[in-house]
């Protein structure tokens, strides 16, 4: 994995800027701290920051072929099968993926993209042609952030790293607004909540020429006729996800996985490790915790249960090196700015800032590793799947406290959106985009726009955290459930075999029952662990309160400081997004917008 950025102009020379490029190649190193390049040209800067993971002597970027210039940041899983494929129109001089992109570029142009399995963004900039070509992996992983001027297209990884380009205005406006405090920490897809900043769409790719920008949809989740048995569809699912993990196994560096002991992480971590004792090596495992969680941990219909048991179980299991991150609170609260460093955002709280630690340790001992995320998105696994209430209210169901968050709003931005409107016309314009099949039961129609709703919200949240927290670390995460392959498949599949015995994830614990113990296979499902421990609410408390105490001045020209104040009295208790904010990741949130106010010098427009 890596970090891109470039800017293109068909107006400027863009060889006389090269300080505000090596500002962003900068604001990138994080995400490549291997190797740096760049190329430029009278029309294109490329940029490139390397975490090296594929022939790492030779797969260094900007790459290069007769006119094409490519800077890209993935991975691709079907990389033997193409350079089978372009092997009679090209020589090849390294092993990387790289190459096999740019190539597979100069064959077939635009429609390259259909051929990948990967998780990708990148850029190809054709010097003969005068154009760029830019693309993004179908589901999302990988990101790619860009701003158009009347003249000039700058692109980048991160917005952090769009920010150091003076061309691009620190200014957010009432849908910036909006996007901060009604959405967040979900955010609408293409927005990039900076005024004028716009996100390469998962599925989307286009040309940049002096006609201007022309992107399009080459993927969505289509809808199709199954003529599958439990049996046969049990079968399916067990070939593309053993498929999906073994290709993600590949690398020249070491690989090792998350393991919560849940039912995602410790599939992934079961095939991994058979795939590796073939090879007579050993796993390496790796879980999170929190200091005293186990004092202060309580039951809850979302987490019935914590982690360690099932964690020491499927090391056992496994015969894994494991190792363990212990979060202890006062460093779990100084991670909240850090993680919006990474994020380039404020974002999920203590979520991010524990991935964060947690990616960090990880880095210490590997390079690549393996997790769970969209397991629950495409198999069904999220209480609003299963509840028949929940999934039939009309509104986001991890989002039912608009009326709570528009209370925050300052006087201004709230007069001139309408929460309830704002978050009610995303929400049905993603159910209205869900492909359906005429012959749907009204319970298959209204499953597709629950897959559909959590494709293009919840994951892409999900998604977005763990590829910002690890790539602070130069940490490369890959998620086998990912596989568009797997997407498409469950898309089509009734519910009555997603739901089998129904339990959540029913169809996928079936399938590769073979592959865990019964007692972790049944398990219920958990979410990622966060701290029990008092001693959070008490420290996100005083921290919120100095911040307001020495000013806030940037706070509180977004935020209504009543409202905060009130906050820190904890006279309410509603849930900002979902389980995972409640009370203290709400307080917890506010610190984060606040630094990135004052990071940024973010203006209210």
């Amino acid at each position: 994995m890596c970090g891109i950025a470039g800017a293109i102009s068909f107006k400027e020379d863009m060889r006389a800027d090269m300080k505000i490029y090596e500002k962003m190649q900068n604001a990138l190193l994080h995400r490549g701290p291997d190797q740096r390049g760049m190329s430029l040209f009278r029309e294109a800067a490329l940029i490139h920051t390397r975490l090296a993971v594929i022939d790492i002597n030779g797969g260094r970027q900007p790459m290069n072929y007769g006119n094409y210039t490519i800077v890209y940041n993935g991975e691709l899983y079907n990389t033997s099968e193409l350079l089978k494929e372009l092997e009679s129109d090209f020589e090849f001089t390294t092993r990387s993926d790289t190459e096999v992109v740019l190539k597979s570029y100069i064959k077939w142009g635009s429609s390259c993209v259909e051929r990948f399995n990967g998780i990708f963004a990148f850029a190809v900039y054709d010097e003969k042609e005068h154009r760029v070509f830019l693309a993004r992996d179908r589901i999302g992983v990988k990101p790619l952030f860009y701003y158009q001027s009347n003249h000039k297209l700058i692109f980048s990884s991160e917005l952090s790293s769009l920010l150091e380009h003076p061309e691009i205005p620190h200014e957010i406006d009432e849908y910036g607004a909006a996007e901060l405090l009604i959405m967040a920490p979900g955010r609408t897809l293409g927005f990039g909540v900076i005024r004028g900043i716009k996100e390469l769409k998962p599925g989307w790719c286009g040309y940049y020429s002096p006609d201007g920008l022309n992107l399009w949809e080459y993927w969505r989740l289509k809808a199709f006729e199954l003529h599958e048995n439990f049996e046969q569809t049990t079968e399916h699912v067990r070939e593309l996800v053993l498929d999906s993990i073994r290709r993600q196994l590949v690398s020249d560096v070491p690989v090792c996985t998350f393991l919560s002991g849940g039912l995602d992480s410790s599939l992934i971590s079961s095939v991994a490790a058979a795939e590796m004792k073939k090879q007579g090596k050993q796993l390496t495992t790796f879980s999170v915790d929190y200091r005293d969680n186990e004092k202060y941990f309580q039951k809850s219909h979302f987490q019935p249960d914590s982690d360690p048991e099932y964690i020491r179980c499927m090391t056992e299991y496994l015969n894994s090196d494991h190792h363990w991150t212990v979060v202890d609170t006062p460093d779990l609260i100084g991670a909240l700015d850090e993680a919006v460093e990474a994020r380039g955002l404020p974002g999920m709280a203590d979520v991010d800032a524990s991935l964060l630690i947690f990616c960090r340790e990880i880095k210490k001992k590997g390079t690549v590793a393996l997790s769970g995320e969209c397991a629950d998105e495409i198999f069904g696994g999220y209480p609003w799947y299963r509840d028949k209430d929940i999934r039939m209210t009309d509104g986001f169901p991890w989002a039912q406290s608009t009326a709570y968050r528009k209370r925050f709003l300052c006087d201004d931005y709230a007069e001139r959106i309408n929460a309830e409107e704002y978050i009610y016309s995303a929400y049905r314009a993603t159910a209205d985009y869900a492909e359906k099949l005429s012959e749907d039961s009204p319970l298959e129609y209204r499953m597709r726009e629950m897959t559909q709703l959590n494709f293009h919200w919840f994951m892409q949240t999900l998604l977005d955290r763990k590829d910002r927290m690890s790539m602070y670390s130069g940490l490369e995460v890959r998620v086998p459930f990912c596989d568009y392959r797997i997407a498409e498949y469950m898309y089509n599949v009734t519910w009555k075999y997603k739901d089998y015995k129904g339990r959540e994830k029913g169809l996928l614990r079936e399938a590769m029952k073979e592959w865990l113990p019964e007692k972790v296979l049944w398990r219920k499902k958990s979410p990622y662990p966060k701290t029990h421990n008092p001693a959070f609410l008490a420290g996100v408390t005083e921290k919120l309160q100095s911040i307001l105490d020495n000013g806030g001045e940037k706070l509180t020209q977004l935020v209504k400081r009543e409202e905060l104040e009130r906050l820190l009295h904890h006279e309410d208790n509603v849930q900002w997004y979902g389980q995972l904010m409640n009370l203290p990741q709400t307080i917890a949130y506010f610190i984060q917008l606040n630094y990135w106010l004052e990071r940024f010098d973010i203006r209210l427009k």
